[in-house]
């Protein structure tokens, strides 16, 4: 009698749970659909009517949970992580219950008010064996890793001296007044919180996660009638002579620039936080770069490096965290502190800026 062979068995997703309806859950919701390892399981919101809503809306499939509550997402024992889009000035609050609940967090970013706030999020995780990852998506995208491979050449780039990033879009009257991240009580970081954050990053991103020794606020900051920031710049300095610079603004067209130059190269992009077309994205380097004879050109010119992704960074995003939970869950993977290390090196950032900016410019001590 011929005996079956044993069928593969199908790899148990990382379930879900996501607090809240924010606009941004419906992007990382749809990430989680389109992630091999992951499933959306359960969504709360402080309504069963919105969270319901919510879901019908941006298709989430026929068996995920609806609550009313964001304590009910919690107290699930099939929710294995949650997605947290709530305003930042919730995050301490809902993040460290979560980790109470031995649930792994994707945070949204910013990920605190400050970084002590932050410090009791990590300690939460910390205590209960979580994997805590910050929701900054370019980091997840191939073309990140390639953009590293050039900076890393010592031959094509030499050795980084400065960086400038730009993240602006043109917030319209509704969104100036109304949202979330125009209002004190709930994302007082205004535009450095949430355009800043990104450019902070990939200048950390650029050193090699190296801290500058000071950062000093530039002038012309812009606070709304609620004293929160709508535009806003800085200038960050390393012990070695590295300078970065960077703007943020709700007032000034979209604009994702960023420049890194070295002793014998130049990056450049346009697009460093959302890609232009979602499957690739481009960078442009120089090397040795120099004029034409008559000085009415470049020579060489600039090349432009095209890479693909089967996937949007968002959704690598999900697939990386849940491959880093489901490493934890089965005992075959330890937590990976980098993660939580990077986000609170990004929040030291941006609470120096924000007091640099508190006095007047004048430059705070990192080291």
């Amino acid at each position: 009698m011929a005996q079956t062979q044993p069928q593969p068995q199908t790899p148990t997703p990382i379930r879900f749970g996501i607090l809240g309806c924010a606009d941004i859950a419906r992007k990382v919701s749809r990430a989680i659909s389109l992630s091999p390892n992951a499933i959306i399981y359960a969504i709360g919101s402080r309504s069963f009517e919105k969270a319901a809503k919510f879901a019908a809306s941006n298709n989430f499939p026929d068996s995920a949970k609806i609550y009313g509550s964001y304590d009910a997402v919690l107290d699930d024992p099939n929710v294995d992580a949650v997605y947290v889009p709530l305003p930042t000035s919730l995050h301490i609050k809902w993040a460290v219950a979560a980790a109470e609940k031995k649930k792994h967090i994707l945070l949204e970013k910013p990920v605190a008010l400050n970084v002590g706030e932050f410090d009791k999020v990590v300690e939460a995780c910390e205590l209960n064996g979580l994997q805590l990852m910050d929701s900054t998506m370019w980091m997840h995208n191939p073309r990140t890793a390639k953009m590293k491979e050039f900076l890393s050449d010592t031959e094509k780039f030499g050795h980084l001296r400065s960086i400038h990033a730009t993240f602006t879009f043109a917030a319209d009257q509704d969104f100036l007044e109304n949202d979330i991240r125009v209002k004190p009580d709930l994302d007082a970081l205004g535009a450095l919180g949430d355009a800043g954050w990104y450019c902070v990053r990939f200048i950390l991103w650029a050193n090699d996660f190296n801290l500058p020794k000071s950062v000093t606020a530039l002038p012309g900051t812009i606070f709304n009638k609620a004293g929160v920031i709508i535009s806003c710049g800085a200038a960050l300095h390393w012990e070695d002579g590295k300078v970065a610079t960077f703007h943020c603004s709700f007032l000034a067209n979209l604009t994702m620039t960023v420049t890194a130059s070295g002793t014998k190269g130049s990056l450049h992009l346009n697009d460093f936080v959302i890609p232009f077309e979602e499957k690739q994205g481009s960078f442009t380097t120089a090397t040795d770069s120099g004029f034409t004879e008559l000085v009415t050109g470049w020579a060489p010119l600039p090349s432009q490096h095209t890479v693909m992704t089967d996937l949007p960074q968002e959704a690598r995003m999900v697939t990386e965290f849940s491959r880093l939970v489901k490493g934890v869950k089965n005992g075959d993977g330890a937590v990976e502190k980098m993660w939580p290390t990077i986000s609170r090196k990004t929040q030291l950032v941006l609470d120096a800026v924000k007091t640099s900016v508190e006095k007047g410019g004048e430059a705070v001590s990192l080291s």
